[in-house]
């Protein structure tokens, strides 16, 4: 999110001595994209953040593509078991070259530090409450929350009662969308949402611990196991554009018009090679002959994921809590039998959902095909 945030403790001037009350160094740390041409972030450790004392077991990670039919389908992602920490109860679902999408249960914390370093990552908090902690600070989170990690940003989470995700992972940056920022990258007067509902990680006292810290780092190959020499999370203080963040579902505000709205005025994020929208609480179209659900349409260049997190989905029957649909690209889809014209005359939705947009292809893993409803696609027939 490009704004210029600080925390804690930090020299006058970058690249200079900074010293301790004993008159040692801090040590500076500089996390940056694009090289050294992108948005970036200064750290300042008690400890050298290089200090690596062991290189442990890599575990490989490979997801593989299901044979299956190009077709709708839905998914109940609620017959998921699955269980454990934020990193090892995740249960990918669907992927591409750009995007990787997975629901996690997350009963247990986290007895390592994390560090995704290939993908920018996007949680959706379906239920239950935790403590994100990363190396800039901690973030409370709860039902309804985004929180966006970017790539590199050192963190663990740890419940204080289950919580379900929905995780997508972006090899490119997670970012709000560009129609709603002007050039100096503020959130303009017509977003559905603004800087302040944008909520930042609070700096939490340096670990000053010297034992050793397991550390997961998520690779192209895999994940690598490191171990440091000291805490990683020792920092005093660091100021910059690039930190992880959070916004609630609940406070991104609809746009409503006297006709149906198209779904790019609930996009919530875009990243390279899809866009993340909002589907919440809204009133309806007000024009006379408005028809409030959604019209049939024809996704040429796109796959349509939605999660349906709560509510009473209107243009949809037979989908719960938690449930994923995907409408590929080649196939028109629309309002099953009945719920078009029956919801003329409607004044309001209490549906909340999260729509994935991709731009290329998704492929099917396995076990999102074993809870597939295989009469799906036929759901639109007149019965």
């Amino acid at each position: 999110m490009p704004f210029y945030y600080k925390q804690g403790n930090i020299p006058p001037k970058r690249h200079t001595a900074f010293r301790n009350e004993s008159g040692g160094l801090y040590y500076e740390e500089l996390v940056s994209r694009e090289g050294f041409s992108g948005i970036y972030s200064n750290l300042y450790h008690l400890n050298r953040p290089t200090k690596i004392s062991k290189v442990g077991n890599s575990t490989s990670i490979k997801l593989e593509r299901a044979e299956t039919k190009h077709r709708a389908r839905h998914i109940t992602t609620s017959d998921l078991k699955g269980s454990g920490d934020a990193v090892s109860s995740r249960i990918p679902l669907f992927f591409n070259v750009d995007v990787t999408i997975s629901t996690a249960l997350v009963t247990e914390p986290m007895k390592y530090c994390y560090r995704n370093g290939v993908a920018d990552e996007l949680f959706y908090v379906q239920a239950g409450k935790g403590e994100f902690q990363s190396n800039l600070g901690t973030l409370q989170i709860e039902p309804g929350d985004y929180v966006v990690i970017p790539r590199g940003i050192l963190w663990q989470l740890n419940p204080a009662e289950k919580i379900k995700l929905l995780i997508t992972e972006s090899t490119g940056s997670i970012e709000t969308p560009n129609r709603y920022r002007n050039k100096f990258g503020q959130l303009l007067e017509h977003s559905p949402f603004c800087e302040r509902d944008i909520h930042t990680p609070e700096l939490q006292q340096p670990h000053e611990n010297s034992g050793e810290t397991r550390v997961l780092v998520k690779t192209v190959q895999g994940l690598q196991e490191y171990f440091y020499a000291h805490h990683p999370c020792d920092v005093i203080g660091w100021d910059g554009y690039y930190f992880p963040w959070k916004i609630s579902i609940h406070d991104f505000e609809p746009i409503v018009g006297s006709i149906h709205q198209p779904p790019p005025v609930h996009q919530t994020f875009q990243a390279q090679g899809f866009v993340v929208c909002s589907f919440v609480p809204r009133l309806f179209d007000f024009h006379p002959d408005a028809i409030p659900a959604p019209y049939p349409h024809f996704n040429v260049d796109s796959d349509e994921i939605i999660y349906y997190s709560r509510g009473n989905f209107m243009s949809r029957q037979g989908i719960q809590e938690e449930s994923i649909t995907l409408h590929p690209m080649g196939l028109p889809h629309g309002p099953q039998p009945g719920k078009y014209s029956n919801s003329i005359g409607k004044k309001y939705t209490d549906e909340l959902a999260v729509m994935i947009d991709t731009f290329k292809p998704l492929h099917v893993t396995e076990t999102a095909r074993n809870i597939d409803d295989s009469t799906y696609p036929l759901s639109w027939v007149e019965k």
